[in-house]
């Protein structure tokens, strides 16, 4: 048992009994009887000898207050009206009770408030006081909220492809009905991938304004604590909040924090919490009108379990702007800005800028040029910003000149190849350094070979064109060496089902050599995807198949 409660019940107890003792003495007091019945000799002795300070009747007796502080009564009627024609009398009303009654309520109303009052501190006072550790350090513990997101998808630059995704769901939340009626689910999870600071947040909450629902946010990292259990509890909370406001919006900011993979290592809290979040994402309705948006920029790290169908089925890659997309970015950042430049030259020399860097760079622009007392925001602004902004707390890898051919290269060879063996691919940017096809089991031999000769093209594409390849190809070379390995030691897919040690160097260095033959036959091909990637910064798989269906 509660021993706070316990006390708390007791102090009730004894406060109602105390109030009760007092109203009760008082009522004695104000309503008990101190008069005495006198004769008619002895109230015509009083009267005779000016002795009566006060004369009250009160129903059938005549109250008479002496000078001796005496109080004598009398029956009305046995008085001759002679006797006390020259006393001033007084009328006692006859609802006195009535006032003392209201005067009992009054009393009784101000004992109960006061309980009351006691108690909700009491109860105020518990959830108020925050949670201990083991550390005996606070834990922060917030009901969730709803709020009302002001941000529209207007003023997000650079987003079309995000916007055209999720414009279902906008319809959905507004016209939830068209989709029962027809039968068909909207998916209840969405799941929004991309590197930091290229929006994700801002997309969620302008998802939710367009639609006008209420926005619940929650960061992952948030949800894992140190008391097992909590998390469980906030994740139950948020649900709970979401669906009284329904129809709404939860957006889950770094959800690989609370979703990732369930190995070896044992995390009772996590696992807790994230069992919590996938019982409720399987608990709400189609019906419930409640959409569930997440943010990660490591989904490899992800449990599957939150990944199947029916939770968050459908993702949405949020990646660096291209060039025409930084350029709208820009554009919105500089709308109160008196500027003088060419907002084209900034977005070239910004290659690998997030939208997050994009606004640091023009707020260091305009402040460097109010330190310099310049009345427009110049090219020249930008320039000498540039590098701080670049080499601040985080370093953003962006790309020189001869850095950027390099990479459009490399890229183009990867997008021509994936584009020769018709692979699934949505764009390749010249920003994002890997291609990661979808991959659904079963494999056949050639299909993973396929994917090998993916992660070699760039490689191979730079060596035919600069004869040496860079850094960058650390993680395509990595990937490579994986899906052979797999392909030897697991699927025995070598020269005999048993793997010798050569194995894997020889499946590796013939699909290279493979994809060696293939990029030197085909290079103006590749040229021309390169043009486009050096203009344009991306290329989507439909324009690579326009740009080489003569050999396709």
């Amino acid at each position: 048992m509660n021993i706070t409660k316990l006390n708390f019940n007791r102090n009730q107890l004894i406060l109602l009994l105390s109030g009760g003792i007092i109203l009760a003495l008082l009522l004695y007091a104000l309503l008990r009887e101190s008069s005495t019945i006198a004769s008619l000799d002895e109230v015509t002795r009083i009267i005779a000898s000016n002795q009566v300070e006060k004369a009250v009747v009160d129903g059938n007796y005549l109250y008479l207050s002496t000078s001796n502080e005496d109080v004598v009564k009398i029956l009305s009627s046995q008085l001759p009206a002679e006797l006390t024609s020259h006393l001033k009398i007084e009328v006692k009303s006859s609802n006195g009770w009535l006032w003392f009654l209201l005067l009992f309520a009054l009393i009784g109303t101000v004992v109960f408030w006061v309980a009351r009052n006691r108690k909700a501190e009491i109860s105020s006072i518990h959830e108020e006081t925050p949670l201990k550790s083991a550390e005996n350090e606070p834990i922060n513990v917030q009901s969730p909220v709803a709020v009302k997101s002001n941000v529209r998808f207007s003023d997000i630059g650079g987003i079309s492809d995000v916007k055209e995704e999720l414009e279902e769901i906008i319809d959905f939340l507004r016209n939830p009905k068209r989709y029962y009626s027809f039968g068909a689910r909207m998916p209840r999870g969405v799941l929004l991938v991309g590197p930091p600071g290229v929006g994700k947040t801002m997309i969620a909450k302008a998802v939710a304004h367009e639609a006008d629902v209420p926005f619940f946010y929650q960061s992952g990292a948030s949800f894992v604590q140190i008391y097992v259990g909590m998390g469980a509890k906030r994740v139950h909370e948020l649900f709970s909040a979401a669906k009284k406001n329904a129809p709404s919006i939860i957006f889950i900011d770094e959800i690989d924090a609370v979703g990732k993979k369930r190995g070896g290592e044992r995390n009772d809290e996590r696992e807790g919490t994230l069992n919590q979040l996938l019982t409720e994402m399987d608990g709400f309705e189609d019906t419930s009108g409640i959409i569930v948006i997440a943010a990660t920029n490591n989904i490899e790290v992800m449990d599957s379990a939150l990944l199947r169908s029916g939770r968050f089925d459908r993702r949405v890659f949020v990646e660096l702007p291209t060039s025409s997309e930084r350029i709208s970015i820009l554009e919105k950042y500089l709308q109160r800005i008196p500027h003088d430049l060419s907002i084209d030259e900034v977005a070239k020399m910004t290659v690998g800028f997030n939208g997050a860097s994009l606004a640091a760079l023009v707020n260091e622009a305009a402040l460097l040029c109010l330190r310099s007392n310049a009345f427009q925001v110049k090219l020249d602004h930008f320039l000498a910003v540039k590098d701080k902004v670049m080499l601040g707390k985080k370093r953003l890898v962006m790309l020189s000149d001869k850095q950027r051919h390099h990479q459009a290269r490399y890229q183009a060879g990867k997008a021509f190849v994936a584009t020769w063996f018709d692979l699934a691919y949505e764009k390749i940017t010249l920003s994002n350094d890997t291609i990661t096809p979808p991959v659904s089991e079963p494999l056949l031999k050639h299909e993973i070979e396929a994917h090998v000769r993916i992660h070699l093209a760039g490689i191979v594409a730079c060596e035919l064109r600069f004869g040496e390849h860079a850094s960058n190809a650390s993680h395509d070379l990595s990937e490579a060496k994986i899906l052979v390995d797999s392909m030897i030691n697991e699927y025995g897919m070598g020269s005999s089902l048993i793997p010798s040690s050569e194995d894997n160097s020889a499946l590796l260095n013939r699909l290279y050599e493979e994809t060696r033959i293939l990029v030197e036959h085909h290079e103006k091909s590749i040229d021309k995807l390169e043009a486009i990637l050096s203009e344009y910064e991306h290329i989507s798989k439909a324009l690579a198949k326009e740009t080489i269906r003569d050999i396709l």
